[in-house]
């Protein structure tokens, strides 16, 4: 029975504010927003966008969006709900160790950990990548030995195909996001804001400038007939299409992980959750609608799709400015998903299950800097030597689970305790929690086998480590409860 032991909202809630490692509560609504933002807005929308018109949905993708933003928002209400009623670092790890017991809360943050980590390395990855684009248009060369792992090749100027020694730039990114969150989370915040209003402008001039030059015949038809096969244009591509872009839409969560920072949580939580879901569903559309627009959608099913888009303008000189874009955002995902991180980290080692210096706080800027510092070097090295395509999919395949999970997390709490506090209720229960579990599960039957496997073999690993020091260590442990 020890694996189901429980934490009570109270003693969570009394740790939180009255516990020897506090975490500076400094963070508003507008600074929840942008941190949303900025963890959701990445390359993604700059490449799923083409892949998924030219492949799935035509110029339908617009239609695709939309429902894709609606079943995040399944997501999105859930923990809105959550975040407002446990105002506490860590976010679904913290919810399901509330209402599913200790084993499950700890699977749920040793999948958080590889969701966050694998997370983080494939964005440093990518970050470097493009700032190494970046610097070559500028005729800026640097050797390939590094910037590129021992098994990840790169493409030189000359169209080469090499291998390098150490991925620098990634490494340099990770280490230099670590020390900003160290400093403080208001610094951070500030610096967060500064990124994600860079790509959000670019993003509306793309979408103002791109608008003015816009064939309606591109938009016909609208949505185009199916070939006979599932998923290949008609309504089925628009539903694959969906599928697609919902990953596009992930990041949302990291809001909740910084709850214990929020200085008004039970009103500014949704806020941020659902105020950066809608913000960045309306941009995403308006993106989309005016691709399709500029370019047929056959022809967008290329490496650089906005590329091609802004080549049917006069302002090529767009291009440079869609870069610098995503590298801004991300260096947003990478500070957030970091930052989330560390308050795992920090909430896993204050209940127990991890060694107790991952929840010190330091003493002048009130942050986990152990943490970070841990964080810093762990996937700084992953980041260095690790190909992109082993850590891809391991980040989606374990957000998904984590939402569907904290989506039952609604459901068991409005059984278990219908007396609690709501600050926010998510509508139409159990309608939406089920939904947006069921958006989950069919996202999850449609990743690979081999990720299946890595994160099998991830969770294997937590449950070793668990059972091994985690059960024994927690603060809820009973002597009697060891001797079995």
């Amino acid at each position: 029975m020890s694996l189901l032991r429980t934490k009570s909202l109270e003693s969570l809630m009394e740790e939180a504010n009255h516990g020897s490692q506090k975490l500076k509560r400094s963070l508003g609504a507008l600074s929840l927003v942008l941190m949303g933002i900025g963890a959701i807005i990445g390359a993604g929308l700059f490449s799923l966008t083409g892949v998924a018109a030219s492949q799935n949905a035509g110029p339908a993708i617009v239609i695709s969006f939309l429902i894709a933003s609606i079943g995040c928002t399944f997501c999105g209400l859930c923990f809105s709900e959550l975040a407002a009623m446990i105002p506490v670092a860590g976010g679904g790890y913290t919810y399901a160790y509330a209402t599913m017991g200790e084993f499950m809360a700890w699977c749920v943050g040793w999948i958080l950990i590889l969701e966050y980590a694998a997370g983080a390395v494939a964005v440093a990855i990518s970050w470097s990548a493009y700032v190494v684009s970046f610097l070559r248009d500028m005729n800026i060369h640097l050797p390939a030995a590094i910037i590129a792992s021992p098994w990840q090749p790169t493409h030189m100027a000359n169209g080469a195909e090499v291998y390098g020694v150490v991925n620098l730039p990634a490494m340099i990114i990770v280490v230099l996001i670590s020390l900003l969150l160290i400093i403080g989370i208001n610094k951070s915040a500030k610096v967060n804001a500064v990124l994600v209003c860079i790509k959000v402008a670019v993003v509306l001039i793309f979408i103002c400038v791109g608008a003015a030059y816009v064939q309606e015949a591109n938009y016909t038809p609208f949505i185009p007939t199916n070939t006979g096969t599932f998923g290949e244009y008609g309504w089925s591509g628009v539903m694959r299409a969906a599928g697609i872009v919902f990953l596009a839409y992930i990041g949302f969560d990291a809001v909740s992980t910084v709850a214990q920072e929020v200085r008004r949580p039970q009103r500014d939580l949704p806020v941020g959750i659902i105020g950066s879901l809608a913000i960045c569903t309306f941009l995403y559309i308006l993106f989309a609608l005016v691709m399709v627009g500029l370019v047929n959608y056959e022809q967008l099913n290329v490496a650089a799709p906005v590329a091609l888009a802004i080549q049917q303008t006069p302002y090529l000189w767009l291009n440079q400015l869609i870069k610098l874009a995503i590298i801004a955002g991300l260096t947003s995902t990478i500070l957030v998903l970091l930052l989330g991180q560390s308050r795992i980290f920090f909430t896993m080692s204050r209940d127990g299950l991890l060694p107790a210096c991952f929840s010190n706080v330091h003493a002048k800027f009130q942050t986990p800097w152990v943490s970070n510092l841990a964080l810093m070097v762990l996937v700084g090295i992953a980041a260095a030597f690790t190909p992109l395509i082993l850590v891809g999919e391991l980040s989606s395949l374990g957000t998904l689970l984590v939402f569907a999970i904290v989506c039952a997390s609604v459901l068991v709490l409005r059984k278990t305790r219908p007396d609690l506090r709501r600050p926010f209720r998510t509508p139409w229960v159990p309608v939406v929690p089920i939904l947006g579990i069921l958006s989950c599960l069919g996202l999850i039957l449609s990743l690979g086998m081999h990720a299946w496997l890595r994160l099998g073999i991830w969770v294997l690993i937590g449950c070793v480590v668990y059972f091994l020091y985690g059960r024994t260590h927690s603060h809820l442990v009973k002597p009697e409860q060891l001797n079995y």
